[in-house]
C-alpha cells in the first residue's frame, strides 16, 4: 500500500478548517457578550434600588415632618433633651434628637450616620429662602439648621443621604465619586397649636 502523499500546509487551508469548525463557538460568543450583559443588568438593578431608596426617603420625610406640622416636635419649647416616642408622640426636639427620631423610622436600607437633616421655618412662602448644599459631586452639609417654627409658620424639612454606588467601573456612573445624593423635601404650613 502506498503511503499517502504528504499534504502541504497552507494558510488558506488552515483558515478554511478553522472557519468550518463550529465547536466552542457558543462559548466564544458568550464570552464576548457576557461582560456587557452583566454590567447592564447590575446597573439596572442598582438604579432600581436607588429609586426605591429615594421613595423610602420621601416617605420617611413626610412621616417625620408630621411631628413638626402638628406641633408635637415643638412641645415644651424644645427644652426636652430627646424626642420621646411614647405612643407615637414626639415631645420636643432639637436637630440631633429630631434626626434620632427620623432614624427610628428608617429601615435597614440606610446608614443613619450618613443622613443629614435640614429644617427651615419662616413666616410665609414668599420669604422662604433655602440654602444649597451642593450636589452629588460637592455635597457640603455644614450650616444645616433646625428651626421647627411656631403655629402657622411655613416649614421646609429636607433630608439628605449620600447613596453609595457599586456598578461604576463600567462607565455606568450616575453620580460623582461613587455616590449619588438623594434629597427628600416636605414643605408645609404648621397647624394652629
Amino acid at each position: 500500500m502506498p503511503s499517502p502523499a504528504p499534504t502541504r500546509f497552507t494558510l488558506r487551508k488552515a483558515l478554511r478548517r478553522f472557519r468550518g469548525n463550529r465547536r466552542g463557538s457558543a462559548a466564544v460568543e458568550f464570552a464576548l457578550v457576557a461582560p456587557i450583559f452583566f454590567g447592564l443588568l447590575f446597573a439596572i438593578i442598582e438604579t432600581a434600588l436607588m429609586f426605591f431608596a429615594g421613595q423610602v426617603l420621601e416617605t420617611v420625610t413626610q412621616n417625620s415632618a408630621r411631628a413638626i406640622l402638628t406641633g408635637q416636635a415643638q412641645a415644651q419649647g424644645g427644652s426636652v433633651a430627646a424626642c420621646q416616642t411614647a405612643a407615637n408622640v414626639v415631645s420636643a426636639c432639637d436637630q440631633t434628637t429630631f434626626k434620632a427620631y427620623v432614624c427610628t423610622q428608617i429601615p435597614a436600607l440606610f446608614d443613619c450616620s450618613k443622613l443629614y437633616v435640614d429644617v427651615v421655618s419662616t413666616t410665609s412662602f414668599k420669604t422662604l429662602s433655602l440654602t444649597s448644599y451642593g450636589d452629588s459631586c460637592n455635597f457640603n452639609p455644614t450650616g444645616m439648621q433646625y428651626s421647627a417654627g411656631t403655629s402657622g409658620q411655613v416649614v421646609v424639612v429636607r433630608l439628605f443621604y449620600q447613596w453609595p454606588l457599586v456598578v461604576t467601573g463600567l462607565g455606568l456612573n450616575i453620580g460623582c465619586s461613587n455616590k449619588r445624593l438623594l434629597v427628600a423635601t416636605a414643605a408645609f404650613k404648621n397647624e394652629p397649636f
